[in-house]
């Protein structure tokens, strides 16, 4: 019985044309080729799963999204020095030994408004996108708002287990942002000093970094924090970074603000 690839040739020689060569099935170039569609099917699942995680990360972080390197003004020596700090303080996570030699923290203090969170949560950003740290930004008011709910053990709104798995997530997450430590406060109650102590120390222990943001100076800042919570920081691998430069913040009030007249709003006095 003749193959079709013969009827072909036959068909071929009365048209009075060469007959086509029989073709040879090859292997290994069918296989290489069925590898190499595998393995772009592999890779594209990969950095689907990958962007995935990512966006996760992103989202339990409660990091601003405009936080991000792309966004912020150099206008200032100062702003320079620390966007040059965090981009060496970022380059380090590629180094596994720098990764395992210890717990890090990175210290920003200076005034409202000179871009200090910006840094941070744009250092948070990039780290996520690289490597897939997670992080956690929080004010620290919030979270010592949330500890003392958390003594209400006749909340019905679960307060205590709340704070609990939160208190967990913050010994456990690999990148912490406290953000406004110590606001308005020339001294933390004793009871403060000693649960941010712990947790400075635990995740000393576990090589997890931090970093903290503040509008005192370092000496006022140790004294707000208590000798006990201070001497966890200096543990830690410590990166100080100072912000001097002028507010990036819009004036509510102008410069040149208009006179005050005896008809404006007064405000109820105590008397």
């Amino acid at each position: 019985m003749k193959s079709l690839h013969d009827r072909i040739n036959e068909l071929a020689r009365s048209l009075g044309k060469d007959p086509e060569p029989e073709a040879q099935f090859n292997y290994k170039e069918r296989r290489e080729e069925f590898d190499r569609l595998a393995n772009q099917d592999v890779q594209k699942l990969q950095q689907e799963t990958r962007l995935q995680r990512v966006q996760k990360i992103h989202g339990k972080s409660e990091l601003d999204p405009k936080w991000t390197f792309h966004n912020l003004v150099e206008d200032a020596q100062d702003v320079v020095e620390a966007i040059n700090i965090a981009k060496s303080f970022i380059a380090a996570h590629a180094d596994p030994t720098w990764r395992n030699s210890g717990a890090h923290m990175m210290i920003f203090y200076g005034d409202y408004g000179r871009g200090k969170s910006h840094i941070a949560g744009a250092i948070a950003h990039q780290l996520i996108d690289q490597y897939e740290t997670t992080v956690m930004y929080r004010q620290l008011q919030s979270l010592l708002e949330m500890r003392f709910s958390s003594y209400d053990f006749q909340s019905a709104d679960s307060a205590p287990e709340k704070f609990r798995q939160l208190n967990k997530q913050l010994q456990e997450v690999d990148l912490l942002i406290l953000d406004e430590v110590c606001v308005n406060e020339t001294m933390l109650k004793k009871t403060t000093q000693s649960w941010l102590g712990s947790l400075l120390r635990q995740r000393l222990i576990e090589n997890k970094n931090c970093i903290l943001i503040t509008n005192h100076n370092l000496k006022d800042l140790e004294t707000a924090l208590g000798r006990y919570c201070f001497e966890s920081i200096k543990e830690y691998d410590t990166y100080k970074v100072r912000f001097q430069g002028p507010s990036r913040r819009k004036q509510v009030v102008p410069e040149h603000a208009e006179p005050s007249s005896g008809n404006q709003y007064q405000p109820n006095q105590v008397r």
